[in-house]
């Protein structure tokens, strides 16, 4: 199970424009890397609004916000301009990096079980280790949780 003091495995996926993004080249940098269910769904869209309206607190400690889900590029864009969102979602539409990081998971919802992402935070410090995780995460609160933290560290 990844936890603090483990280093963030490294990664590539493409972002909202196409783009390959890399977690290594934000070594040097404080990164929340939040793993979400899915775009434009009432949770999701709470805490992708949170983490919008908290960049610039975030920027100040030194931190950029990466959210991933199984969406694809093209769904990314849409819920970007939607919510006019000013951080980079990464499309993980195998689950690759979801599995890496432990976060794909069985769910169910009224008694149909599913394979689907659970809601989870990791704060990674400049060096690149992992110093807090969140999982299984409660969106109300938990965007000002993490800026407080990310303060921290």
């Amino acid at each position: 199970m990844l936890d603090i003091g483990n280093k963030a495995p490294d990664f590539t996926l493409p972002n909202q424009a196409g783009e390959d993004t890399t977690l290594s080249n934000y070594l040097g940098k404080k990164v929340v890397l939040y793993f979400y269910p899915k775009d434009m769904t009432s949770g999701c869209t709470l805490q992708a609004q949170g983490f919008r309206d908290h960049l610039q607190d975030f920027a100040d400690t030194g931190a950029v916000i990466l959210g991933v889900s199984k969406d694809s590029v093209k769904r990314h864009q849409k819920f970007i301009e939607k919510e006019s969102l000013n951080f980079t979602l990464l499309a993980d539409e195998e689950a690759t990096i979801c599995e890496l990081y432990q976060v794909y998971k069985e769910k169910s919802m009224y008694g149909r079980k599913y394979m689907g992402i659970e809601r989870s935070t990791f704060l990674i410090n400049e060096k690149g280790i992992i110093t807090k995780v969140w999982r299984n995460v409660k969106v109300p609160g938990h965007v000002e949780e993490v800026l407080e933290e990310t303060k921290n560290i």
